[in-house]
């Protein structure tokens, strides 16, 4: 119900919960039911990315930013264009990284590394953590400000022990799923 309520919106949301309890799930389905599903829905894992190439990742860069930087390079901030941007483990984002993004969510603007020419990006953020998103706040892994942009709506997806009428749900999807790819 709370996916439905905030999907056909475009304020941010933050999804919490433990490792393997379908946060990009979620967040897919607030794409499916947006008003940007015909736009791209790009997933960054915040901790899968070198911090020497994050910046460039999401912001990208214009030729000469840095030594092999021969040619520009559009940032996947841009890419995700009339669309959904999905920031799974923000905690794990460098903090100076998360100034740049907090611009983003605030101003809907980035600038490319290298440039100092703002540019506009319209796109929807979501973003996810395993973490308890304050005690990252108050260990100095998330961002104060960050934290309250995008905490404007949170959803808390619970263990699949909590919530043990979805097993026969979820036994039956990958039966069919399973069954049609298998044969």
């Amino acid at each position: 119900r709370k996916v439905q309520k905030v999907a056909t919106t475009d304020i941010s949301v933050l999804i919490t919960g433990e490792t393997g309890t379908g946060k990009e799930l979620i967040a897919r389905e607030l794409h499916r039911r947006s008003n940007r599903e015909n736009g791209p829905f790009i997933v960054i894992n915040c901790g899968a990315i070198p911090n020497e190439l994050v910046e460039s990742e999401l912001f990208g860069h214009v030729k000469g930013a840095f030594t092999g930087a021969v040619r520009s390079k559009e940032g996947l901030m841009a890419i995700a264009e009339s669309g959904t941007i999905f920031l799974d483990e923000i905690t794990e984002m460098p903090l100076a990284l998360q100034a740049k993004l907090l611009r983003v969510v605030q101003e809907g603007t980035i600038e490319r590394l290298g440039s100092n020419v703002p540019t506009h990006v319209d796109l929807r953020i979501v973003a996810a953590t395993n973490r308890d998103p304050l005690q990252a706040v108050e260990e100095g892994a998330l961002r104060r400000d960050l934290y309250f942009r995008l905490n404007v709506v949170r959803i808390d997806v619970p263990l699949l022990r909590q919530r043990q009428a979805d097993i026969p749900l979820l036994a039956e999807h990958f039966l069919h799923k399973y069954a049609s790819e298998l044969g």
